[in-house]
């Protein structure tokens, strides 16, 4: 394990124009992705098929009653690389009944008590963020030993090999950071004890409407830099970007943000806090009380073609209710969107897809970023889902070898924030959550 080095605490932050992007390869343990998201909720049967409707994902693996689980039902989805987990305790009385039952859960670390409180806090919300990592039991290690809060000591599953553990994600705030190992894990459906509910050619996982794997999950914390010198302290993570109230607010939805990356920057965890100032509060309040303290705001799924992921998603809200997408921008938006990012940067034809479907474009000094973002998925305003394509960063400068697309090109919307905020602003006050 490698010597505990105290986290680089900053005094402040700098923005998006002055900050200087550096990989120092500094991570304290070898992180190769993200493997799973796992969310609580109320009723996950329910939870899980809403969203494979809404986001044209499929059902692949199930803990629940009719497996043998007495405590609590787990309903997985996929999509490409994405799974999503949805968790729901059972009732005090069959949690009663389960006690006797606690080693053969799959997630030894389950307590229904606490579940059910949390949901009663947060109502459904990420509970726990999945990373797979080399070696889940040297990850909790090196991590404790940096500064992590324990939530559950390594456990290896006997049959499989699989290690999971997990710490805790933000300093202030009850998201749990799950690692997850093991050589033969590619061939589980999802994690050891999970009935596999693939067909023989893995069809159930390649979803419906193109979404391809976690790009990045978005924390709202109370502080900013406290919590990156948590998280950067037990992870050795580098920064990614950062902006700034300057960056990305409107006159009053300011926040400050920063991502962190690991090593091989697939794991991309962009961090908001509140500022004040304005006339109304600032969104990541609003969702900081919504919400019951810090937690996942969304998460951004990619696809390799935004246009027919977007009206798949658009088709569905429509016939079926899935999940309702954010306000288009005003016709201005598209109608300065080529002086904006350059002429170079989409077709005509993709600028018109653009304006039809309400996705909202932009980029950086390496590639362009397609997005759109969907109202709340639960009940309350806290939890949504970006959907994004990146394009370009696709070939070596040096060689001009194409390479794999470079994680993060794009950027991160900083050029669309401004719209976006104003629909958000629009919608928390038809809410009746942060008047003016």
């Amino acid at each position: 394990m490698p010597p505990r080095s105290a986290p680089r605490k900053r005094a402040r932050l700098v923005g998006c124009e002055h900050f200087v992007r550096h990989n120092p390869r500094s991570d304290r343990f070898e992180t190769l992705g993200f493997h799973h998201l796992e969310l609580l909720c109320g009723d996950a049967k329910t939870a899980a098929a809403h969203f494979c409707t809404a986001l044209g994902l499929r059902p692949i693996a199930l803990s629940s009653m009719m497996t043998g689980n007495l405590t609590y039902a787990s309903h997985v989805v996929a999509s490409g690389d994405v799974k999503l987990a949805f968790t729901a305790p059972y009732g005090d009385g069959a949690a009663a009944a389960a006690a006797h039952q606690r080693e053969g859960l799959p997630h030894r670390a389950f307590k229904p008590e606490e579940a059910r409180a949390a949901f009663a806090a947060h109502g459904m919300h990420v509970s726990a963020v999945g990373i797979h990592v080399s070696d889940a039991a040297r990850a909790f290690d090196a991590a404790v030993e940096g500064g992590a809060f324990p939530l559950a000591e390594p456990f290896v599953d006997d049959k499989t090999g699989v290690c999971i553990s997990e710490v805790r994600l933000y300093p202030d705030g009850d998201v749990r950071l799950r690692f997850v190992s093991g050589a033969h894990l590619s061939e589980l459906p999802f994690l050891p004890g999970y009935r596999d509910l693939r067909d023989a050619e893995g069809v159930a996982a390649a979803g419906k409407y193109g979404i391809e794997r976690v790009d990045h999950v978005v924390g709202n914390v109370k502080d900013l830099l406290s919590t990156v010198d948590y998280i950067v302290g037990f992870t050795g993570f580098h920064e990614f970007a950062e902006f700034t109230a300057a960056d990305v607010g409107t006159v009053d939805s300011g926040l400050n943000s920063m991502v962190l990356a690991s090593n091989n920057e697939r794991v991309l965890l962009p961090i908001n806090e509140p500022t004040s100032g304005g006339k109304r509060k600032s969104q990541i309040l609003t969702y900081l009380e919504q919400h019951g303290g810090p937690g996942v705001q969304h998460i951004a799924l990619k696809t390799n073609d935004v246009f027919a992921t977007v009206a798949a998603m658009r088709a569905a809200h429509a016939a079926c209710g899935g999940f309702e997408l954010m306000d288009r921008p005003r016709e201005s938006y598209y109608d300065n969107l080529v002086d904006r990012i350059g002429a170079d940067a989409l077709t005509p034809s993709q600028v018109a897809q653009c304006r039809e479907l309400g996705i909202l474009a932009d980029r950086d000094d390496q590639g362009i970023l397609l997005q759109i973002f969907t109202k709340p998925v639960g009940d309350r305003s806290t939890l949504f889902v970006e959907i994004i394509q990146r394009i370009g960063c696709t070939h070596d400068p040096a060689t001009n070898k194409e390479i794999e697309q470079s994680p993060g090109c794009g950027g991160f919307g900083k050029g669309n924030f401004h719209e976006l905020f104003r629909a958000i602003e629009e919608y928390e006050t038809r809410a009746g959550i942060n008047k003016l």
